[in-house]
């Protein structure tokens, strides 16, 4: 009986191939959901978490709430656009490209209520509440049967699909810069029903008019079918609820509770038969997806005392807690013990209506036993009976150390921009801007820059930000400083754009190296030790002003303050600018409700070398002996064995004599010159003297020399 119910269920899933697939499928569902199954194998957990593009690919179907990776189903080819930055005095220019795709992913074969989170890489994409971490253009098709072609779609492909059934994702022109310039992996927090479903309305959904009755009402706080057969689901969905599968007319129906039990005679003939406690398997471990870890993989397991060795591994394509999992795990293990009894009972023609997941009473046992199959011959009906398993329930667990994802909002940009000398010991070629920037909050997730030199009549693509740095700005006023000593009693008050950003401490050796460089306006400075005195708020101490031949000026309250750090700058090339240009740069990010613009007078810091020092001029009736020391934009570090590099294709300097139209200007190629008294002007006179770079004059350093010298 049990065996000509099933295949006409299996008739009934498989459609007209009927009579094949129809007794294979419901052979498979009368061993495998009927009987005690001692192994169960269904959907591997990785179907539902990478993303795929195959052809044929099985698509989940979605209840409750779950995380899939989805189908790419279309994609247009990459779109590239070229950026080129010319090069000055015969230089070659630069070429950067950056790509973008627009694509769409199927999500689920029902139609769903709406999508939560999108992770990227790992990475929030969409938080919970919405948001966008990166900007996005993404539409969001339900899976009715009255929804339309994308418009995307349908401007590319002359007859585009609507896709009715199937809920599915278009993004449109998704930037991958923040991807490594390919396609991100993606997945989708789907919400399916607007409540978690119970088992029997899961079971119903997927068995279609083969599956009948309300089933049990435990509720699945989310459910996807990946590749198993429809019968692998149902036997799933049954482990789930601790039920069993019993015929109801030309269908099934799924209980987890019996009837009333029929009293078997006392004189009826019973067979019982106990199996090795070995058959047992001693540790039962279930994998489910967890809500609390961002729903990846978490595994628990059940044990039981005794002899034995095997392990009963299952894999559930579930949302389930680690409390849920733990009890379903005990439960499924009690169940495997009980079902090592099973018996045999051999009564007459009037018993012949009993039927399989029937409950029947031996005599002198008040719990009742479960009918899983019933034969009938000439001489009577036997019955094979099953104990029956308990329900799962929930278990203290522990879901493991969550690595979740952060949900934070987008942040407004913080934006520190300034003209530098090279940070890497190589000679700059065109005038560089270096952009150091973070968010208000710890949910910055980076901004797009664009450039102009008109101010912004026009503008120019500039690429991005790098990875986010420590940024704040200077919380009360300090004075001017000198480059020659380490300054031991002036300290820096700093306060940084949010309390999740910090500062260390180093030693002399690291300071000698070059570490904690920052940057103040537009003087490069270094401190050995960071205190934290309040939220966000740091003291600074054991300076060095001026490095890098930047000048150490007296600062006020609120000065732009960025860590200097290897990846943390972005430097942008301005092959046009002179020095003395303004150029405007626009920061855009996800949490910027109007983009951020800073404002950048060029000096040409990034080109020429820096001013010379130690000027001496002295004025004799000879004439005027003038002396200095050269400085170079290379090679910082101090050297024992040698000068620094002069880091010019030559060496060449510029004096001025006096002021206005009566100056002298001498030109020289060594740090030094002689100039006859009489090519001299009368009384107090001032020396300037520029280093001629390849590409651009140093600062002028200046002296005062009064009298006339006799």
């Amino acid at each position: 009986m049990a065996t000509l119910v099933l295949t006409a269920l299996g008739s009934a899933i498989g459609g007209p191939v009927g009579g094949a697939v129809g007794g294979v499928l419901g052979q498979a569902i009368d061993r495998r959901v009927l009987a005690p199954s001692r192994r169960r194998a269904g959907a591997r957990l990785s179907d539902l978490k990478v993303q795929g593009s195959s052809y044929g690919t099985p698509l989940p179907r979605v209840f409750g709430t779950m995380r899939v990776a989805g189908c790419v189903i279309w994609a247009t080819e990459l779109a590239e656009t070229r950026s080129v930055t010319r090069g000055g005095k015969g230089r070659p220019g630069v070429e950067g490209f950056r790509y973008a795709a627009s694509f769409a992913v199927a999500l689920s074969a029902r139609p769903i209520v709406g999508i939560g989170r999108v992770w990227a890489d790992g990475q929030l994409l969409r938080g919970a509440a919405g948001d966008w971490k990166l900007p996005v253009t993404m539409r969001l098709y339900h899976g009715d049967e009255a929804q339309t072609a994308d418009p995307l779609i349908a401007a590319l492909e002359p007859q585009a699909p609507a896709y009715r059934g199937t809920a599915y994702a278009v993004f449109e022109h998704l930037s991958l810069e923040a991807f490594g310039n390919r396609l991100p992996s993606l997945s989708f927090e789907v919400i399916g029903d607007a409540a978690a479903p119970t088992v029997g309305a899961v079971a119903a959904a997927l068995g279609g008019a083969a599956v009948t009755g309300a089933g049990p009402d435990a509720t699945l706080p989310g459910y996807a079918t990946g590749a198993e057969s429809v019968a692998g689901a149902l036997e799933l969905l049954a482990t789930i609820a601790g039920g069993w599968w019993v015929p109801a007319g030309g269908a099934v129906r799924l209980a987890d509770a019996p009837g009333a039990p029929v009293a078997i005679a006392d004189d009826a003939a019973i067979a019982e038969r106990r199996q090795p406690i070995e058959t047992v398997p001693q540790r039962v471990r279930l994998a489910c997806y967890d809500p609390a870890r961002d729903y990846q993989i978490g595994v628990q397991q059940a044990t039981r005392p005794g002899g034995g060795w095997r392990e009963d591994a299952q894999e559930l394509p579930a949302a389930l807690d680690a409390g849920q999992a733990r009890g379903l795990a005990q439960a499924v293990l009690r169940r495997a013990e009980r079902a090592r009894v099973t018996r045999h009972v051999t009564l007459d023609a009037t018993m012949i209506g009993v039927a399989p997941g029937d409950a029947v009473r031996c005599p002198g046992e008040t719990a009742p036993w479960r009918v899983t199959r019933v034969e009938v011959d000439g001489q009577g009906v036997t019955l094979s009976l099953a104990a029956l398993g308990g329900a799962a329930g929930v278990l203290p667990a522990d879901a493991g150390r969550v690595r979740a994802a952060p949900d934070r909002a987008a942040a407004a940009t913080v934006l520190v921009a300034a003209e530098l000398p090279p940070l890497d010991e190589a000679r700059g070629e065109t005038m560089r801007l270096a952009v150091l920037a973070n968010g208000a909050a710890p949910g910055w997730r980076g901004a797009a820059l664009l450039t102009s030199d008109d101010d912004g009549a026009t503008w120019q693509e500039a690429g991005g930000t790098a990875a986010p740095a420590v940024v704040g700005r200077l919380a009360a006023p300090v004075a001017a400083g000198t480059a020659w000593l380490v300054d031991r009693a002036a300290t820096l008050e700093v306060e940084l754009a949010h309390d999740a950003l910090t500062l260390l401490s180093i030693d002399d050796a690291a300071l000698d190296r070059g570490g904690n460089l920052a940057l103040l306006d537009e003087e490069l400075l270094q401190f050995r030790d960071a205190e934290q005195i309040a939220p966000r708020r740091w003291r600074l101490s054991t300076l060095l002003r001026g490095r890098r031949g930047s000048a150490a000026p007296a600062h006020g309250a609120d000065a732009r303050f960025a860590l200097v750090e290897r990846g943390c700058v972005a430097t942008i090339a301005l092959p046009h600018a002179q020095p003395g240009d303004t150029i405007r740069l626009l920061a855009s990010g996800a949490g910027d409700p109007q983009p951020v613009t800073v404002t950048v007078a060029l000096g040409g810091r990034s080109l020429a070398p820096p001013a010379p020092v130690r000027l001496r001029a002295v004025r004799d009736r000879e004439g005027l002996d003038v002396r200095w020391v050269r400085r170079s934009r290379l090679g910082w570090r101090w050297r024992d064995d040698g000068d620094a590099p002069l880091g010019e294709e030559s060496e060449r300097y510029r004096v001025t004599i006096g002021t206005g139209t009566a100056a002298r200007i001498v030109e020289s190629d060594t740090p030094a010159l002689t100039v006859p008294a009489a090519l001299l002007p009368a009384g107090a006179m001032s020396v300037a003297v520029r280093q001629l770079g390849t590409l651009a004059a140093s600062a002028a350093t200046t002296s005062l020399i009064e009298g006339d010298g006799r």
